[in-house]
C-alpha cells in the first residue's frame, strides 16, 4: 500500500469510529434546546431505534431506561463543567458519562459517574479506563477485570425521586469531581483520559431532563 492510501485508510478507518477532535469550551452553552434531539447521538442495545427509548414533549427530554444504551453529544469535549437538572419518573438506574472514546458500544471506554436512585455519586470506569483509585470489578465467569468501581465519599445529597435534582461532572486534565445538588460527592485522579463524549444512560430508570449546562472551567 502507498504511503497515501495507507493515510486516506486510516482517516477511513477513524471517520468510522467516530473520531473527533474535543473542543474546550470557551463559553456557557446549552446542549439541549428544548425541541428535538440535534446535537446528540443515540446507541442502544441491539441498535434499538431512538423514540421508543428518548423523546421530546413539552421541553423535557425524556427517557424510558429501555433498553440499555446513550445518549451521547455528537462533540467531543475537554476542560469543562457539565450539569444535567433531571427528575427520576420511576427510580432506577442511569448516569452521566464522560470521557467516551469510539466505537460506540454498551459500554465503551469512559468513565461511568453514577446516577442511580440512592446510589448518585459512585465511578465506575468501564473498558480500559483506569485512575490512581480503584475497585477491580471483575466477571463472574472469566475473573477478567471489566473495569474498576470507586466508592462516594458522601451521601444523603439527591432529593427524592419526582424533585428535580442537579448533576454536575467537573472534567479537568486528569481528574474528575462529581457534584450532586452542588455538594461534592466524590473525585477521582491520575485519569488515562482527558477528553471524549458525554453521555446520558439509558439503563433502567425512567427520567426526565430539562436542562444539559456545558461551561468552561
Amino acid at each position: 500500500m502507498t504511503p497515501l492510501r495507507s493515510l486516506l485508510f486510516t482517516l477511513l478507518c477513524l471517520t468510522s469510529l467516530g473520531a473527533a477532535e474535543s473542543v474546550k469550551p470557551g463559553a456557557k452553552a446549552e446542549l439541549f434546546n428544548g425541541k428535538d434531539l440535534s446535537g446528540w447521538v443515540s446507541h442502544l442495545r441491539d441498535n434499538a431505534p431512538a423514540d421508543g427509548t428518548w423523546s421530546v414533549k413539552d421541553g423535557l427530554l425524556i427517557c424510558t431506561g429501555k433498553p440499555n444504551g446513550f445518549l451521547r453529544t455528537e462533540k467531543s469535549y475537554r476542560q469543562y463543567r457539565f450539569t444535567v437538572e433531571w427528575r427520576f419518573t420511576k427510580p432506577g438506574n442511569t448516569g452521566v458519562v464522560v470521557h467516551m472514546t469510539p466505537p460506540d458500544a454498551v459500554w465503551p471506554k469512559s468513565v461511568e459517574c453514577q446516577g442511580m436512585h440512592k446510589s448518585q455519586g459512585d465511578f465506575y470506569l468501564w473498558s480500559g479506563a483506569k485512575a490512581k483509585e480503584g475497585t477491580e470489578l471483575k466477571d463472574k465467569k472469566t475473573g477478567a477485570v471489566r473495569g474498576y468501581r470507586i466508592g462516594r465519599a458522601k451521601d444523603g445529597l439527591e432529593k427524592p425521586a419526582g424533585e428535580w435534582n442537579t448533576f454536575t461532572t467537573v472534567c479537568d486534565g486528569d481528574s474528575v469531581v462529581i457534584l450532586v445538588n452542588g455538594q461534592e460527592a466524590n473525585r477521582l485522579s491520575g485519569l488515562n483520559l482527558s477528553e471524549g463524549f458525554i453521555g446520558l444512560q439509558s439503563e433502567g430508570g425512567a427520567f426526565e431532563v430539562r436542562r444539559c449546562t456545558l461551561e468552561p472551567l
